[in-house]
């Protein structure tokens, strides 16, 4: 699993890693001499690989290219994009080599049986700015991590730390935007390129760490949940998004809520490739287990009826059923039978049809509880804190942690993490896990 926050301390785990104690290599950023860019190197190889015709001596041929492409080529003047000042400079941040390297704190490391100033441990503990440990990561971690966990300044107005080169001043937004003419422009926009550009980069390098199945969770806030999404559908493609979670991270409303009191977050979920990921289920509860229950005594155990008509019409499921008790039985008006008639006939035949305790009831299939296609529960959308914790739990936490005292803003219930974890599929991986 992949981490970083606002701050800039960034850590790396195995998956295997004692969630009592952390143990570490301790690591520190510093300049060194660049090397190659891997994410760009690796774009071009592929498509060296898969059109090698469109490359000269110098470079890419874009006439050839063209020709290649033929109609899926956009040429027109008009058309959908999403874009701000500053977004040719922060895919060219994205692209640019680290000028950096990693030196190794000795004297800072702790060992995984506990003992300090050893190197001995499943963990490394990185201290440096992210975009930087993201660039030197590519090296040993290239499309190697299963998650990746993102928790971002949500840009409120106070919490924007980040400086990257391609910060703008007013004047020079204002130029770029056209607005140079204009004595009382309204520069909120300034604020959202600046975010969107500090975000950008950094998702482009962590889904080149990210393995064919791995998938990212990033935290966020209605102050720039929709340029997210928007960044998010360009960096991972749109068809990879897996879910918008809403995370109830309040217990109880705010009355001097100058509208409506906010009580929830959201954690965006997205894919490398939606093909290849496989979300974690959830265990069953008793509440969920209880709703199967076996009325005839059926020996293959507990079922619940599930509705044996469908919305899709078709006419060769639209039959008559009559009951054990002589009562004629016709689909609801619009709808069918998903079942065919020779279907119905298997499955009555096999005692998979219930007609109730009197055996004059509208049918119904019998789904079984040892039969479920999925072991576990499917994960719904939101996250209840009585079930993943709430912000307060999760400053809590930060305090017993550093004898009484809260470092940073913001911090995420520790059952909040083992969720993601779980619907990351990270129990049953063998890969890296990272956390930064």
């Amino acid at each position: 699993m992949l981490q970083f926050s606002a701050k800039h301390k960034n850590r790396i785990t195995s998956p295997h890693r004692n969630s009592h104690e952390h143990h570490s290599k301790h690591n520190s950023v510093s300049r060194a001499s660049p090397f190659p860019g891997k994410p760009q190197g690796d774009r071009l190889n592929k498509l060296k690989e898969l059109m090698p015709e469109v490359f000269s001596e110098s470079g890419i041929d874009f006439d050839k290219l063209r020709l290649e492409l033929g109609d899926e080529v956009d040429e027109g003047l008009e058309r959908y994009a999403f874009t701000w000042p500053g977004k040719a400079d922060a895919i060219r941040q994205s692209q640019m080599s680290s000028t950096a390297t990693l030196r190794p704190r000795i004297e800072k490391s702790r060992s995984r049986d506990g003992e300090d100033g050893s190197f001995d441990s499943d963990n490394i503990y990185i201290e440096g700015d992210n975009l930087e440990v993201l660039k030197l990561l590519q090296r040993g971690y290239h499309g190697k991590v299963k998650m990746i966990y993102i928790d971002p300044p949500y840009n409120t107005g106070h919490d924007f730390v980040y400086k990257d080169n391609f910060g703008n001043s007013v004047d020079n937004y204002k130029e770029q935007a056209g607005l140079a003419g204009q004595s009382n422009a309204d520069t909120s926009g300034r604020y959202h390129s600046d975010w969107c550009s500090m975000m950008y980069p950094r998702l482009r390098l962590a889904r080149e760490l990210l393995t064919d199945d791995g998938v990212i969770f990033i935290s966020i806030d209605d102050n720039e949940d929709r340029n997210l999404r928007i960044l998010c559908d360009e960096v991972f493609g749109e068809a990879n998004f897996v879910s918008q979670l809403i995370w109830e991270r309040a217990y109880s409303p705010k009355n001097d809520a100058k509208y409506v009191s906010n009580s929830h977050d959201y954690v965006l979920v997205y894919a490398k490739s939606i093909e290849r990921f496989v979300i974690g289920r959830l265990p069953r509860t008793d509440e969920a287990n209880a709703r199967y229950k076996n009325p005839d005594n059926d020996p293959r155990g507990v079922w619940k009826p599930s509705d044996l008509s469908v919305k899709t019409y078709s006419p060769d499921s639209d039959y008559p059923i009559t009951t054990p008790s002589g009562r004629v039985v016709e689909p609801p008006a619009g709808r069918c039978w998903r079942l065919s008639r020779n279907a119905f006939r298997e499955r009555l035949q096999d005692n998979r049809i219930w007609f109730g305790p009197n055996g004059d009831s509208v049918p119904c299939i019998k789904r079984f509880l040892t039969e479920l296609k999925y072991d576990g529960m499917a994960p719904t959308s939101i996250m209840f804190y009585k079930e993943v914790g709430h912000s307060q739990e999760g400053a809590k936490e930060l305090v017993s942690l550093f004898d009484g005292k809260g470092y940073f803003d913001g911090p995420k219930p520790t059952k909040l993490l083992q969720r993601l974890i779980t619907l990351a599929n990270l129990l049953m991986c063998d890969k890296e896990v990272i956390e930064v």
